[in-house]
């Protein structure tokens, strides 16, 4: 037997206001038939005013715990993955944290970008196993609208508001890809790319908070490439294939990305849960939106071997295989 940190319930939430590409066309010079063709997106939800990251982190939270059948004061540790936090400081996993009621455990943000989901995982996956903390609320939540250049028709197309979130839970398990829970985890960073993908402000460089800026064909270029490479490695790690898997859980960017990393891998597109055409980029909330998605609607069964994979700015990128 090992310890592995298994997946209790998921949860989400979305804002309720809905921005259609056709909405978008009167604010910037685009169009329904050419944002779908780029990128495959056909609707994004948008944060209301006074709507905050920790609102939204806390709503999937909650939900989380509900689906795992659990109270918050059996939560020990809390990571929340952003790259837009309600403040610079303190982490708005604290502000979670607080709301919730937990008095105890430790909550903390990380920030990867669009990997932040994956690299949140991982981090707690490493928490878990250890043995010092029993169970995880691992969250991704964005309100990159606020950040978001609205006369861009680049970048403000892209993007949208969510929080998705998983409940973690340190569990004996049998050996070997048969055993619930987190198999293998791969992360990686370079820094030389950052430039490509970037945020034009912070409070040390500008002492605002700056707009998202990226080079679109440049990112394309190399995102299939990176998240393949972190995929092939955990099918080293564990001596599986695309072939044994139940459900591949992508970064929700581009529905080109998607399909070109699917195609690469020879995954069957029956097996791809895309959810970017409602959802948008919704960065580090992708994910897990996406899981919630596919559990709720009966796709994710327990047992199943599920590959999440994503790709940041950084660049950051990174895969986790799960046994549900």
């Amino acid at each position: 037997m090992t310890l592995r940190s298994v997946v209790r319930g998921v949860g989400s939430y979305l804002p309720a206001r809905v921005m259609t590409n056709a909405e978008l066309s009167t604010l910037v010079d685009t169009s329904d038939e050419w944002i779908v063709q780029r990128s495959g997106i056909r609707e994004r939800h948008i944060a209301a005013d006074g709507e905050t990251t920790s609102d939204l982190g806390l709503a999937a939270a909650s939900a989380a715990l509900a689906a795992a059948g659990l109270d918050a004061q059996d939560i020990d540790l809390i990571i929340l993955a952003t790259s837009t936090p309600d403040r610079t400081f303190p982490a708005s996993a604290t502000t979670i944290q607080d709301r919730l009621g937990i008095r105890h455990g430790v909550a903390f943000d990380l920030q990867a970008v669009c990997s932040g989901f994956v690299f949140a995982v991982a981090t707690a996956d490493k928490f878990l196993r250890s043995g010092s903390h029993k169970r995880a609320l691992v969250i991704g939540a964005e309100t990159f609208s606020r950040i978001l250049d609205w006369t861009d028709r680049t970048t403000c197309v892209l993007f949208g508001d969510g929080a998705g979130a998983v409940v973690l839970e340190a569990q004996e398990q049998p050996e070997g890809i048969t055993g619930r829970g987190v198999l293998t985890t791969h992360l990686r960073s370079d820094g030389r790319h950052t430039n490509k993908l970037y945020v034009d402000g912070g409070p040390s460089l500008t002492r605002t908070v700056g707009h998202l800026r990226m080079e679109g064909r440049e990112v394309f270029k190399h995102a299939v490439g990176m998240i393949t490479d972190v995929m092939n490695d955990a099918y080293a790690a564990t001596g599986t294939t695309s072939a044994d898997l139940d459900w591949f859980v992508p970064h929700q960017a581009n529905k080109r990305i998607i399909d070109a990393s699917a195609e690469k891998l020879k995954i069957a597109p029956e097996k791809v849960v895309i959810t970017v055409d409602r959802h948008g980029n919704t960065s580090a909330a992708s994910i897990p939106l996406a899981l919630d998605v596919a559990v709720r609607d009966g796709r994710i069964q327990p047992g199943h071997l599920v590959m999440l994979e994503a790709m940041g700015g950084g660049f950051t990128w990174g895969s986790a295989l799960i046994r549900w």
